[in-house]
């Protein structure tokens, strides 16, 4: 079969040689300009007029009328990077700003905060079954991925040895050593109560402080805040773990000191026992059985500094990296399937082949009805929000994106013209038509050129 490459890469061509070519590529740039490069913008339809709501003036109109193609396009501001890498660019950096300010003070914070005891944990999945892996040994090289010194086969008569020194690009990385022996429904359902493990986390690591402390648990927020920022990451195997930063506060937040027996050792004693304490329960549903779900025996716990081996910096830039991704790594796909996907032909991995099919299976059990498999079948079963923070661990995505929005507008502030008394208000009426989303393969070529941004893939317009 011939590389359809080539044939792609000619239509591409002629597009973008036409759309440059039209007389209002001018003002299509400067609408690529203005979205940052995103890749799949939002096309709408409407006008806006500024009202003086006392003399009836108009102070200023805009319509989409004289616009190219008769359309405004705004940016997607999605978060992940597979679908628009600009748009995902300015999230991680609105994360890093947000993670960072939790460490050392910024953005409403104040800096002394970095005096607080804080450290960056790390809570991974248990076993389903072995997968190639890369290990280090004691010097730091490569060894062998499994190496059994006696061989031997597994009930379904695959090796259950592998000594080969995978490469990091090594495709067999997280696939299991043997996809029968791989417990496929316990993966699924782990990552579905994934987001519950979390929740009943916090709780039990609130308990330990507070009775260490000899308080109730009630009256822990009297003296003490617990707060975090949080973040799921995929691994190779196709389970989530989560990377959290854990800072104790004073009462109120980082405004205010925590009491002195709120130390490091506490903070990595209670991480401890609580993912070691908590569990979720699933019941028995047609042939899978009644499961405890905990967490895996991998727990991390490492103090950050603002100096050392684990800085601020490498933390906020680790979590924000990962907020912007999904399960890409898992060889899954970063949309939801659809009723009219045929499974055996959807481009991904056999591992996550068989996850994906294990979604679909149990997700039409009826006892499993509430954990929306079917839906995110895609995610591997995982539904919950890839990042997310205490409300007192610094300022908010929000806050930072009306700053954004505010030192946009400095130059479009439209006013009556009379002084600011209190009525001193301009009057709005807009009203906006959703027409589609996405390019045309020539115009993100295009727009990769103009602005330097990369593009995830070459798809048709949404309009």
């Amino acid at each position: 079969m011939p590389d359809p490459a080539p044939v792609i890469t000619g239509l591409a061509a002629r597009d973008m040689a036409a759309r440059y070519n039209r007389a209002d590529f001018k003002a299509w740039a400067r609408h690529a300009h203005s979205t940052g490069g995103c890749a799949q913008p939002v096309h709408l339809r409407g006008r806006v007029t500024h009202l003086d709501p006392l003399t009836g003036q108009i102070l200023h109109h805009y319509s989409t009328a004289r616009e190219p193609g008769g359309m405004l396009r705004v940016a997607c501001k999605t978060r992940r990077a597979s679908r628009c890498p600009a748009c995902a660019e300015i999230y991680r950096a609105d994360t890093y700003q947000l993670v960072r300010a939790g460490l050392v003070g910024g953005k409403g914070v104040p800096a002394s905060v970095s005096t607080h005891p804080a450290a960056f944990v790390t809570l991974t999945a248990p076993s389903f079954g072995p997968v190639h892996t890369r290990r280090t040994g004691k010097g730091g090289g490569m060894v062998a991925c499994r190496p059994r010194r006696n061989g031997g086969t597994c009930p379904h008569g695959r090796p259950v040895s592998c000594t080969v020194r995978h490469s990091a690009a090594d495709p067999r990385l997280g696939q299991p050593i043997c996809p029968d022996c791989f417990d496929y429904t316990g993966a699924v359902l782990w990552n579905a109560h994934a987001p519950e493990l979390w929740r009943r986390f916090t709780l039990a690591f609130r308990r330990y402080v507070a009775r260490s402390a000899g308080l109730r648990v009630s009256d822990l927020r009297d003296v003490l805040t617990v707060s975090f920022a949080k973040v799921a990451e995929y691994q190779r195997r196709g389970l989530v773990h989560f990377h959290a930063v854990i800072r104790l506060d004073g009462p109120g937040g980082p405004d205010a000191p925590p009491p002195a027996w709120a130390t490091l050792d506490l903070l990595n004693a209670a991480v401890h026992h609580a993912a070691g304490a908590v569990t979720v329960s699933t019941p028995a549903a047609g042939d899978a059985p009644a499961t405890e779900h905990v967490w895996g025996s991998q727990v991390d716990v490492r103090p950050i500094t603002t100096s050392g081996e684990l800085t601020d910096t490498a933390v906020a830039g680790y979590i924000a990296k990962y907020a912007t991704k999904a399960a890409e790594c898992v060889g899954t796909l970063d949309r939801r399937i659809r009723p009219t996907d045929d499974l055996a032909t959807l481009p991904v991995s056999g591992h996550a082949r068989r996850l994906i099919a294990e979604c679909l299976r149990l997700g039409a059990i009826e006892q499993y009805a509430g954990l929306r498999l079917t839906e995110w079948a895609h995610m591997l079963g995982f539904r919950g929000h890839f990042s997310t923070k205490s409300r007192r661990y610094s300022t908010t995505l929000g806050r930072l994106r009306a700053a954004r929005i505010d030192h946009t507008r400095r130059d479009l502030d439209i006013t009556t013209g009379r002084l600011p008394f209190d009525d001193d208000q301009v009057l709005v009426i807009a009203h906006w038509r959703y027409l589609g989303q996405g390019m045309t393969p020539g115009e993100a070529l295009l727009t990769a050129a103009l602005t330097g941004k990369p593009l995830p893939h070459l798809s048709p317009s949404g309009s």
